[in-house]
C-alpha cells in the first residue's frame, strides 16, 4: 500500500518540492546518452525524469503504484507522449522489453520483502534488452541513519508554508518505521512509512537468482569507489547474465 505522501492528491503537490532535481537525477539522466533509448522509470512518481528523458528525444514508459502522483505526471509538460502505467513494481508485464530500466529515488527500498525484491528482479529480466542495463540505488546500512533522519523544514507551495516534520518510530535489524508530519493552514496530516535497508550481499544474492549480473557497483553520484564506512549510497548497474 502506498504511503500517504505518495496518495494524497494534497500531498502529492509537495514530492518535487521535497524531492526535486537533483545530482542523482543527472546520474540517472546521462546513462541514456545521446542516441533514443527504450525506458522504463520503476516507481516514476510525478514523472520528473520521465519528462527530461523525454525531451531528450527518447521514448519512455512511467510506471508508478500511486494514481495521486500519475494524475500529477499526466499533467506535466512532456505528459501526453509518456506511456504512465498503474502498477507495483512486483508484477508489471508490458510485452516490451527496454534498453534502460531505472528505479530512482530510493524506491529499491520500499521493498521490504525478499520475495518483492525477487519478483521485482524477475520482471525486470523478462523486460531487459539482452544488453539492456538496470540500474538502482539504495542507502549504505552501515551508516548511522537515525541520527540523520529526524529534522524540520519548511516548503512553499501556491503562498502557503507547510511545515514538516520527519522523525524516526523505530529502527530495528534491516526496517526502519518513520512519519513525517505536514501542517497546513487548515489541517494536519501524518504518513507513515516503511524502508527496508538491505545489505550489499543480501541484494547481490537476490539478483543471482534472478539471473542478474553486476555490471558496475559504485559509492556515490560523481561515480566514486563504494566505501562501507563512509559512502551513503549503493548504486548498482545489472545485467542480463
Amino acid at each position: 500500500m502506498a504511503d500517504l505522501h505518495y496518495d494524497h492528491p494534497r500531498l502529492a503537490k509537495l514530492y518535487d518540492l521535497d524531492s526535486g532535481w537533483s545530482e542523482d537525477r543527472d546520474f540517472y539522466l546521462n546513462l541514456a546518452g545521446d542516441a533514443p533509448q527504450e525506458i522504463l522509470d520503476l516507481g516514476c512518481g510525478t514523472g520528473l525524469i520521465c519528462n527530461q528523458y523525454t525531451k531528450n528525444g527518447h521514448q519512455v514508459i512511467g510506471l508508478d503504484p500511486s494514481a495521486g502522483m500519475l494524475d500529477i505526471a499526466r499533467k506535466s509538460h512532456f505528459g501526453k507522449q509518456i506511456k504512465w502505467v498503474k502498477s507495483f513494481s512486483q508484477d508489471f508485464n508490458l510485452n516490451q522489453t527496454f534498453d534502460l530500466i531505472i528505479m530512482t529515488g530510493h524506491a529499491f527500498q520500499v521493498l521490504l520483502t525478499d520475495e518483492d525484491v525477487l519478483n521485482v528482479f524477475r520482471r525486470v529480466k523478462t523486460h531487459l534488452k539482452s544488453n539492456g542495463i538496470f540500474t538502482f540505488e539504495s542507502r549504505n546500512p552501515q551508516i548511522d541513519w537515525v541520527s540523520r533522519w529526524n529534522h524540520s523544514y519548511e516548503l512553499n507551495l501556491e503562498g502557503e508554508t507547510i511545515k514538516v516534520t520527519r522523525r524516526v518510530i523505530s529502527h530495528q535489524d534491516e526496517l526502519m518505521v518513520f512519519e513525517h508530519e505536514y501542517i497546513f493552514e487548515d489541517e494536519t496530516l501524518v504518513s507513515k512509512s516503511h524502508l527496508r535497508f538491505m545489505p550489499k550481499q543480501k541484494i547481490a544474492k537476490l539478483y543471482s537468482q534472478a539471473n542478474l549480473a553486476l555490471k558496475t557497483f559504485i559509492g556515490d553520484w560523481t561515480g566514486g569507489a563504494f566505501d562501507p564506512t563512509t559512502s551513503q549510497e549503493m548504486i548498482f548497474k545489472l545485467t542480463m547474465h
